[in-house]
């Protein structure tokens, strides 16, 4: 159990011990039942100590959690709440923080629909109940998209990668003729542009495979995981999107975009490492440092022709012979004339 858990148990033990009207409670009273309290939710023996027990009575009278506890040495060594009203439950709140509040659960209230949300709804509602939260629209609305296929396999995606399960997924992929089993070790999801993805070990090699191609997932608890300990940070930081290559190392990208669309790029910047190398009246040449991956190369190209691509020759090439054949579909598209 963690220690904050812990910390819990033994706050809620203390303020039921301290608000009792009908029993005295020395320093060693107190050791004893928060002890008893940890060994009935671990179900072993849990002392606590002397220190452990004064610091968290430091900590309920102090600022620090927002108890500001009234607690008491009466008799010279008995332990109470002066106001036999409180309890650390009780705490009051003030306007501002009510509205804080209420403004959380309405971005909270966007994804009660999301199936990894589903058992939050409960709390949701006792949080709207607590607080008197209004039933006004949501002034902040998050981009989503209920609709998705796949989001019905959060579940026990996340479950598995929690706790370390190995998955069979009958798996089917744009190209493939045929479903196909992959038994994989999932080691994150992974969200970009309204999608899902699950990052996986598959046969010693990192893959990644969209939720919306998976028909079926079942756990297989004759495998042992093998666990990757991957932090999403530090896998996806030289790309855009989801496609890490073990091989290939980040390449300086070069690329120019008008005056009317820099400001859009320098606002929201297409990844992390990007910088200004020029700017002036036309327009501004930017660099950022990634692998090239076809999200790349769709974020890219979805500048149309306010972006040009400089560096690498080879990407720059790519882009030119994509719009060369867009350009070809529409002058071969042939249209009925309306009526």
């Amino acid at each position: 159990m963690s220690s904050n858990k812990n910390a819990l148990i033994r706050y809620k033990t203390l303020d039921k011990c301290l608000k009792n009207k009908y029993r005295k409670y020395t320093l060693e009273d107190l050791i004893d039942e928060c002890s008893e309290a940890l060994f009935e939710f671990e179900g072993k023996e849990s002392y606590v100590s002397k220190r452990t027990v004064q610091l968290d009575l430091q900590n309920m009278r102090s600022e620090k959690f927002g108890y500001e506890a009234p607690i008491e040495v009466y008799e010279r060594k008995y332990y109470r709440y002066s106001d036999p009203e409180y309890s650390i439950h009780n705490i009051s709140v003030n306007e501002s923080d009510l509205k804080a509040m209420n403004n959380a659960v309405q971005i909270l209230k966007q994804f009660k629909d999301f199936s990894m949300f589903k058992e939050m709804n409960g709390v949701i509602q006792k949080l709207e109940d607590s607080i008197h939260a209004t039933s006004q629209k949501s002034i902040i609305h998050l981009d989503k998209n209920e609709q998705l296929k796949g989001l019905e396999h959060i579940d026990i995606l996340y479950e598995s990668i929690a706790n370390k399960k190995v998955l069979k997924i009958l798996y089917k992929s744009f190209t493939a003729r045929e479903s196909n089993v992959f038994t994989v070790h999932p080691q994150l999801l992974k969200e970009f542009n309204n999608r899902w993805f699950l990052i996986c070990l598959y046969k010693q090699k990192m893959y990644n495979l969209a939720l919306d191609r998976m028909e079926s997932i079942k756990t297989d608890d004759s495998l042992v995981y093998i666990d990757k300990e991957l932090d999403g940070d530090e896998y996806f930081k030289d790309i855009v999107g989801v496609t890490v290559s073990e091989s290939m190392d980040p390449r300086n990208v070069i690329f120019w975009v008008d005056a009317g669309n820099a400001p859009y790029v320098k606002t929201k910047p297409l990844h992390k490492s990007q910088e200004i190398l020029k700017e002036d009246y036309d327009g501004t040449l930017f660099k950022i440092c990634v692998q090239i991956n076809y999200e790349l190369e769709r974020l890219l190209l979805g500048f149309g022709d306010s972006l040009i691509v400089h560096k690498p020759k080879k990407l720059r090439l790519k882009m030119e012979e994509k719009f060369n054949a867009g350009c070809r579909n529409y002058q071969s598209l042939i249209i009925p004339e309306e009526n």
